[in-house]
């Protein structure tokens, strides 16, 4: 796979995502996002569109974003993270979304005109731009917190990726992080798999990997934690989400967090929405292999070095 085939079927998956959004099943999409770490009172606050299903965790939960703060959302999708991220930063801040489908911007400024504040205001404090987040449209030293959900995984340069996020962040300034590490060498048909990299899956790296890369650009007090989560739950299908009970939560000792596994299903479906594109081919990859044998839903939290 050459890196422009990738990116133009990175690009081509979002697009189809984004444009399905109306119509995907939003019991699917919640389910998936609260078995990877969103309470149902963070998706309730935020437009249902603006949640697709494809996290693989809750950087905001762990990125301690302050009043007035810059915050960065790399691959900023239908805009979930970026709205609850400019509730927390309040209107003396700024929430800002990169993202490079154009699907995926419009479907977040569309998002963006009914987002709403603790009190019930349409947000003010948010803007989204089309970008790629190895060349990110932003000044350097701009920005305080940077945070991403799933999308590193997906770049076909990532030390690229980790030195414009250096650039942009204030010295420091952090790195939170939802992504998908192996925890083992794929199988070569998984590894050559363009489906599979638009998936997460073929284009995550070592955590070790991970973690030199981060240290290469000027990070330093890298931590990468394992959350544990079951991946196979972006599998979900519409009539079983339907029953799903509220996941498991545990607690990450080592951040301090609490963070959610799989939901448990129940036995009394009935819904007739469709799945979207994404989650088709995540069915498909499961359908062959057990995820969670090769690859990890990870935290990550770095600070760049002053």
């Amino acid at each position: 796979m050459s890196d422009l085939d990738i990116t133009d079927a990175v690009q081509k998956t979002y697009g189809d995502v984004a444009k399905s959004a109306f119509s995907a099943d939003k019991s699917t999409t919640s389910a998936i996002a609260q078995a990877f770490g969103y309470s149902l009172e963070e998706l309730s606050a935020i437009p249902l569109e603006s949640n697709l299903g494809l996290s693989c965790g809750n950087p905001t939960a762990f990125a301690s974003l302050k009043t007035g703060e810059t915050v960065v959302d790399l691959g900023s999708g239908g805009g979930l993270d970026v709205f609850l991220a400019a509730r927390c930063v309040g209107p003396s801040g700024k929430a800002i979304g990169i993202d490079m489908t154009p699907e995926m911007v419009a479907l977040a400024k569309k998002n963006a005109l009914s987002a709403k504040d603790q009190s019930g205001n349409i947000l003010t404090n948010v803007e989204f731009h089309l970008g790629k987040i190895d060349q990110i449209p932003l000044p350097d030293q701009s920005v305080d917190c940077v945070i991403s959900n799933c999308v590193i995984n997906l770049a076909t340069n990532k030390n690229a990726v980790f030195e414009e996020i250096a650039r942009i962040l204030k010295p420091g300034g952090r790195l939170a992080a939802s992504d998908l590490a192996l925890k083992k060498e794929l199988p070569a048909d998984l590894a050559a798999d363009t489906l599979a990299w638009a998936a997460c899956i073929s284009g995550a790296i070592a955590i070790a990997d991970y973690q030199s890369g981060l240290i290469k650009a000027g990070f330093k007090n890298i931590t990468i934690v394992d959350s544990q989560a079951d991946l196979n739950a972006y599998a979900m299908m519409p009539d079983q989400v339907g029953c799903c009970a509220p996941p498991i939560s545990s607690t990450d000792h080592q951040l301090g967090l609490t963070i959610f596994e799989e939901p448990i299903a129940g036995g009394c479906c009935n819904t007739s929405s469709a799945p979207t594109v994404m989650h088709e081919q995540f069915l498909e990859l499961v359908r062959k292999y057990d995820l969670n044998d090769f690859a990890a839903s990870v935290k990550v939290y770095a600070i760049k070095q002053p």
